[in-house]
This record gives structure tokens, C-alpha cells and sequence, in this order.
């Protein structure tokens, strides 16, 4: 049972937010972790060679971090029925900085007949979204 009383919730209500530092070891072990080794996550050359500005985190890295703000919200991630997000923008890893990715949650619709809550989540890099209509559905 969830600590959350669904009637005491409102639409647009804040949930929770949290940063994510993605660093260039990061994209490596991710890369290790999915067997996504496109050397476009992790070294320059072969990013710009294609077109791209540097290097880029995997949309996957950034669609799962996203998902964490609504997880830590709900406190088990069992409890995420639905969650789907478009990749709007990239995520350029910097060498030497890398970047921060903000995500903030919001209640989107609740549906008190079936017991859910869909948490909207908004992720930015440099103050640009990189996900679009990212959401997911929770059961209470």
C-alpha cells in the first residue's frame, strides 16, 4: 500500500525533482550495461564525423533517469503501469563537465475510479526540454 492518499492530490501539483549528472564514464558504463556501444555516446571524433556537435547521451539513459523522480515519488518502481516519453533534443556530454539533466514531475490527471496518477515529467538541458510528452502512470 502506498503512502500516497490520491484524493488529497491536484492536478499540476509538484511531485518531486531531481538532477542527473551524466558524465562521459557514465555513458561508457551505460554503453556496457544496454550493448548500445555507438561510439557517437562516448568519443568525439566519431560523433562529429556524422554530423553531430560531440558526443551524446543515449536517449535511453535519459528516458530511464526521467522515470527516477516519479519512481522516488511512489516509492516502488512495480507501481509504474505506463510510462512512454519522444526524445525531442540531445543530451551533448561534455569531456570535461558532462551535463546536468533536470526533471520535474507533475500530477497530470488523476483517475480516483482506477486508482492512477499520471506524473508528467518535464526533462531540460540547458534550459532546452529533451523529452517531449514524457509520462507515466502510476497505481496508488
Amino acid at each position: 500500500m502506498t503512502h500516497i492518499n490520491i484524493a488529497g492530490l491536484e492536478v499540476g501539483q509538484e511531485i518531486g525533482s531531481r538532477d542527473f549528472l551524466f558524465t562521459r564514464d557514465a555513458l561508457v558504463k551505460y554503453a556496457a550495461a544496454s550493448g548500445d556501444f555507438n561510439a557517437i555516446h562516448y568519443r568525439d571524433d566519431v560523433a562529429k564525423s556524422v554530423g553531430l556537435e560531440g558526443v551524446l547521451a543515449h536517449g535511453m539513459l535519459t528516458m530511464g533517469s526521467a522515470v527516477q523522480v516519479a519512481i522516488d515519488w511512489i516509492g516502488d518502481p512495480g507501481k509504474i503501469v505506463d510510462y512512454g516519453v519522444r526524445f525531442t533534443k540531445p543530451v551533448w556530454v561534455d569531456g570535461s563537465v558532462g551535463a546536468v539533466v533536470r526533471v520535474v514531475g507533475k500530477v497530470g490527471v488523476i483517475n480516483t475510479e482506477a486508482g492512477t496518477v499520471r506524473i508528467d515529467l518535464t526533462a531540460t538541458f540547458d534550459d532546452n526540454a529533451v523529452l517531449g510528452k514524457a509520462q507515466a502512470v502510476v497505481r496508488l
